[in-house]
């Protein structure tokens, strides 16, 4: 009994001591956490941005236009909708869940993780507003002590109030004020249940839950918030009924306009956050790639054109989006050709399938029961990969995607950052043919490996986010290699011709080098999307216009979308004039050769044959491909002169020869004649589509030989069929006299 009287005295002697102890480190810890209520307010430092140059471009409290809300102005049931949802003992409890903070631990021990949480909505005001990012018992201490004193100094009705006008909603919303204004184009006082419950489910994961990124989960969120209502009854079956049967909104509320940069960088603000599990609040510091005054650029260049519209500047050494005017938002669409080049060209000149001199018959074709035309209707005949790029011909680009087979091509699109969905997956895919398609900022950030060798870098707009005087995330460039230096040059060159002679052709006077491929989509009754992308060696531009309900447009890709990247391109070519900065061509890697090649072939039999050193200027055209993949096949056409047989033939008296199918008119021709005795050149000169030798006898065997000869060099003879004119009178009635004399008399 003597030991056990001990054994309890000890215990809580050690109890006590530790109590001491803790309550001393709680003190010293929490010593300076003081509740500043001027941080329970929405203000110019609650979020501020920074631009390329580091300095502050805009802020929160500008951006949310301070929309401060009362509670009492606050119809019911949206008051319920959050504190059903986040914290259904708000009313009762002193800031601390105590009970949901045992489920919250007995589940995590359970699964032996830390996701469910229990903070009440007075410790996320707590945390979003004073407190660092840090996960550590310092941290929380001072959460405990701040709630505390939260809880002592207002009402449950003031905490709620101040909760809902500083919690983040996404899209760049800070506020309940400005997320109603922005998701539905309204005050708070005009919300309703289901809208209420629309706002009440992004607290949880704005980037999960938005209506505009992901509407099947936000509806499902939604759905969620309102059987909770209905549990905790606060409204009935009816209202639950018809809150279930309101539609999701489907676009902001109103366009983006100047805020569009801002939009996207808080987009990308929430994915980083999921990403790098840190909270959106506090005093939030965004350092960015804008370029304020190429922000402004891009809002010139689009302000005219009479449809929703996005148009980007991606910065190709940094990959940063320098500009990026949208009246949309981060979207996604059909790509049209725009896709070409990523899932078909590329691939296939990586796979060493197609050169850019590749010739590809544009015919009418059927694909199992797929037919594609080009647009416009129409076909072209033979041309080549090059060509067919170019002018972004249809068949030609559905044929290669065929032929080197959409499982192949399929990883090259997702190493681009573009994923696809097995029921896209068909031949359409190679005009761009798919369900849901992507967004522009994917597809320019796609085509940033055509400029930087291709490797791929996904395109972003924030550099760094810093809470509360901590770096919560600072951007580290990781490239994945795609495709090979080889072939990221000939897509581009091939790009370069489309900017030149192809559909992108209103580019062709800018005076640097630059590649480009425009596209369009919708269906044989309207055009519901156009774009342009170009690329230099200093930045990626796309141009996108269409309209969010995808009414019909009345544009091209090779129309207004490449007026409009004209002009960005234009002005970032005298920005760097003003720096000194020149715009490079692309660099050929040490893996690709120009080399020359027989046109005639290459116009005769469609087959790649290197060009005789002796030819011609006319007769030869330069074409760029893989060192490793050169063509094997030459030409001898002026070296060694060599035709096909002419064709011979009697006319009446006269013997004719044709040249006129296998015999080039480039040569020079000798002709002989044979007739077993002697041999005479009938003929030495040019070219002539006929040849007549008059020189000839009745009942006489000839042979004819002909010879090539190029600048003095002769070929090899061809010989002739043998030849012979059968006269043609008939024989007299009488013997010749001869036969009545003695022949030997004479």
């Amino acid at each position: 009994m003597k030991f056990l009287r001990i054994f309890i005295l000890s215990t809580l002697l050690f109890v006590f001591a530790a109590a001491i102890g803790a309550g001393a480190y709680y003190t010293s810890v929490t010593k300076d956490a003081k509740l500043c209520p001027e941080k329970l307010l929405l203000s110019d430092l609650t979020a501020t941005v920074y631009g390329d140059s580091g300095k502050a471009v805009k802020s929160a409290g500008v951006l949310s236009k301070k929309n401060t809300v009362k509670a009492e102005n606050l119809p019911n049931h949206t008051k319920r909708a959050f504190v059903d949802t986040e914290d259904k003992r708000f009313y009762s409890h002193g800031g601390f869940d105590f009970k949901r903070m045992v489920k919250a631990a007995a589940r995590n021990l359970g699964s032996m993780s830390f996701k469910e949480g229990a903070s009440t909505i007075s410790q996320q005001l707590i945390k979003n507003t004073h407190l660092s990012q840090e996960k550590t018992i310092k941290r929380k201490l001072k959460e405990i002590k701040l709630t505390r004193q939260l809880e002592s100094r207002y009402s449950k009705e003031e905490i709620l109030e101040k909760y809902l006008n500083t919690i983040y909603f996404g899209h760049s919303c800070f506020g309940i004020g400005s997320a109603s204004e922005y998701y539905f184009g309204k005050t708070p006082s005009e919300l309703t249940v289901s809208e209420s419950a629309i706002l009440a489910g992004l607290v949880k994961s704005p980037n999960n839950y938005s209506p505009f990124k992901n509407p099947v989960q936000c509806e499902k969120r939604r759905n969620l918030v309102l059987s909770l209502m209905k549990a905790q009854g606060h409204i009935d079956k009816a209202e639950y009924a018809l809150a279930l049967g309101e539609p999701l909104p489907t676009a902001p509320s109103a366009s983006l306009g100047g805020e569009s940069y801002l939009r996207f960088v808080f987009d990308e603000l929430e994915t980083l956050a999921e990403k790098y599990s840190f909270t959106v609040g506090g005093r939030l510091q965004i350092y960015t790639y804008l370029d304020e005054k190429l922000q402004s650029a891009l809002a010139q260049a689009a302000k005219d054109t009479p449809s929703d519209k996005t148009v980007t500047v991606l910065d190709a050494k940094t990959h940063g989006f320098k500009g990026c005017y949208s009246t949309i938002g981060n979207i996604a669409r059909s790509p049209g050709s725009i896709l070409k080049p990523l899932l078909v060209y590329a691939p296939a000149i990586e796979l060493n399938q197609l050169s850019p001199a590749t010739a590809i018959l544009d015919e009418k074709t059927n694909f199992s029961g797929y037919t594609p035309e080009n647009y416009g209707g129409g076909y072209s005949g033979y041309v080549s990969a090059r060509e067919a790029l170019a002018k972004s011909l249809n068949i030609p680009a559905v044929k290669v995607l065929n032929s080197v087979g959409i499982e192949k091509a399929k990883p090259y699109l997702e190493k681009l950052g573009l994923s696809l969905k097995k029921e896209d997956e068909s031949l359409a895919l190679a005009l761009g043919g798919m369900k849901d398609g992507y967004s522009l900022k994917q597809l320019v950030s796609a085509y940033s490996a055509f400029s930087d060798g291709g490797k791929y870098e996904n395109g972003a707009f924030i550099k760094e986010v810093v809470i509360d005087g901590r770096s919560v995330y600072k951007r580290k460039i990781r490239k994945t290699r795609v495709f090979s230096e080889e072939t990221a040059y000939l897509t581009t060159d091939m790009l370069k011709t489309a900017a030149q002679t192809g559909t992108a052709k209103k580019l062709r006077t800018l005076p640097f080098p630059i590649a480009a491929k425009t596209g369009t989509a919708g269906t044989k009754e309207k055009n519901t999307d156009a774009y342009a992308v170009t690329v230099t060696t200093k930045d990626i531009v796309g141009v996108w216009l269409g309209n969010a309900d995808h009414s019909a447009i009345p544009f091209t890709g090779g129309g207004e979308p490449c007026n409009i990247a004209y002009a960005v391109n234009e002005y970032l070519y005298n920005l760097y004039l003003l720096r000194n900065e020149k715009i490079q061509n692309f660099q050929k890697p040490n893996g690709v050769q120009a080399v020359n090649l027989d046109k005639i072939e290459y116009s005769d039999t469609h087959n790649i044959v290197l060009a005789d050193e002796n030819a011609p200027k006319q007769f030869v055209f330069s074409e760029v491909f893989k060192s490793s993949a050169l063509p094997r096949g030459k030409s001898y056409k002026f070296s060694n002169p060599s035709i096909s047989a002419p064709q011979i033939s009697v006319w009446g008296r006269t013997v004719r020869i044709d040249f006129s199918n296998g015999a080039p008119d480039y040569y020079d021709y000798i002709i002989q004649r044979y007739d077993y005795a002697t041999h005479s050149t009938v003929y030495q000169g040019k070219y002539q589509k006929i040849f007549s030798d008059e020189g000839v006898k009745e009942n006489k065997n000839y042979i004819y030989t002909v010879i090539p000869v190029y600048n003095g060099v002769k070929g090899k003879a061809v010989v002739l069929p043998e030849i012979c004119l059968k006269g043609s009178a008939k024989p007299p009635n009488e013997p010749p006299e001869i036969t009545n004399k003695d022949w030997w008399e004479y």
